[in-house]
């Protein structure tokens, strides 16, 4: 894989890395996860969020050490070219770039969707697409400004999240969380977990920063794993309180079950009620944020590598910024705003992200065998258990989530057989060019 003329800054440090990796995600803990209890209950959703906390903590030690060791903007398309080859290469390309690019219009329709709860008079659309220019626009600022930014709102949304605990936990009620809890028995649990990896999809983005880290043997350790615990006993406690403060089968199918919880134990017309919903925007936005930062760095790779137009691999002068990936993963999402639904979308994002974890995890034990002198600065523990426990949970979510979304999985996995029959005709399988 070829370098950039113009490389990337080396600025980010590990609070900016844990802002980060917790922005990516932390607006999983604000929608889209309560569509679980839709389709489980609140106590079959508490079980496959377990399931999928096991996943992303074993896959996240797992993956840090693939992080560190190959630290490069492509991420898990990186890692399978060192252990696969350009095929390899192409399917964890192809999934990851699927799901930051499909997360972040669904964060967009609940940005839309909160800003509407507020000024009813603002469309949904319209404000979702306003959300992608402001969004775009910062970070074509420069990496350090947009670390920063992100630093500033995920602060910000951790501080309302441990508020809105405060508000709802004296109002919980065992009876309410237990009502009709797992309607649907352990199939509703299966059906599930792609809105539980919600509650922490995107998390990986981390490694698509790593280029622009400063030691990155020491920083990338110290933000992920900070980064997956504050998520964890963040998820929980939102999820279990607000299951408990009225009948949950209200929430079941909204994007903004927070300020809704809030109105239902305060009083919709409560001036702390419209203030949550206000601040309540800092959570969403520090991942549309931060996840624009992951999809702009996978284009800017892919194309460096050749597997994306070379104009994306266009680094601005100034502000050393891929500016091409940044304006057409824009322009991505806005034709996604438009053609999709937010439960659509985080389901295609979520296959994207199973697929890739799959292909991590792989890659992991094959690199282990293929080069065991590659420099490691940190090594998964109590290895081979770790990356075997994310490996078999992500297969068990994959056959769960093509299972309970058959037509969504035959256009992820179409798209997927059109973009390899594209790439076999162009001969780029047969290219063999060193990892940068």
């Amino acid at each position: 894989m070829s370098q950039s003329v113009t490389g990337l800054k080396k600025v980010i440090r590990p609070i900016h890395l844990w802002a980060i990796a917790v922005g990516l995600v932390i607006s999983g803990e604000y929608f889209g996860w309560n569509y679980g209890w839709g389709v489980a209950g609140t106590v079959g959703f508490l079980l496959a969020t377990l399931i999928i906390t096991v996943l992303y903590i074993t896959f996240i030690f797992s993956f840090t050490e693939l992080t560190t060791s190959i630290p490069h903007a492509g991420g898990p398309f990186a890692y399978s070219y060192k252990a696969f080859g350009p095929l390899g290469a192409l399917v964890a390309g192809y999934a990851t770039l699927a799901e930051f690019l499909l997360a972040t219009p669904a964060i967009a329709f609940a940005l839309g969707n909160y800003i509407h709860f507020l000024y009813p008079s603002l469309p949904v659309l319209w404000t979702a697409i306003g959300c992608y220019v402001i969004f775009t626009a910062i970070n074509l600022l420069g990496i350090k400004e947009s670390a920063v930014f992100t630093l500033i709102v995920t602060l910000l949304a951790v501080g309302e999240l441990l508020i809105y605990i405060g508000i709802v936990a004296p109002s919980f009620s065992a009876g309410n969380f237990f009502h009709n809890s797992m309607p649907a028995g352990w199939g509703g649990v299966f059906a599930a977990l792609p809105f539980a990896m919600w509650l922490y999809v995107c998390i990986e983005g981390v490694a698509m920063v790593a280029e622009e880290v400063k030691d990155p043997a020491r920083t990338i350790p110290i933000g992920y794993i900070t980064g997956i615990l504050t998520l964890m006993l963040l998820a929980i406690a939102v999820m279990v309180f607000t299951g408990g403060i009225t009948d949950w089968q209200r929430l079941t199918a909204i994007d903004y079950p927070l300020p809704e919880s809030i109105g239902i134990v305060l009083g919709k017309d409560n001036s702390i009620t419209r203030l949550f919903a206000g601040i309540g925007l800092f959570g969403l936005i520090a991942s549309f944020h931060s996840i624009i930062i992951g999809y702009s760095r996978q284009m800017f790779a892919l194309a460096r590598s050749g597997y994306l137009p070379g104009i994306l691999s266009g680094v601005n002068k100034k502000f050393q910024t891929p500016h091409w990936s940044l304006i057409a993963g824009g322009l991505f999402g806005v034709v996604a705003l438009a053609l999709g639904k937010t439960d659509q979308l985080v389901i295609l994002s979520v296959l994207g992200a199973v697929v890739m974890y799959i292909m991590s995890m792989i890659s992991l034990f094959v690199l282990r065998k293929k080069e065991p002198q590659l420099h490691r600065p940190f090594k998964v523990p109590l290895y081979p258990l770790f990356p075997a426990i994310a490996l078999v949970l992500s297969v068990v979510a994959l056959i769960a989530i093509m299972y309970y979304n058959r037509w969504l999985s035959l256009l992820f996995f179409g798209g997927l057989a059109i973009v390899m029959l594209i790439f076999v005709a162009m001969g780029k399988h047969k290219q063999v060019e060193a990892t940068a």
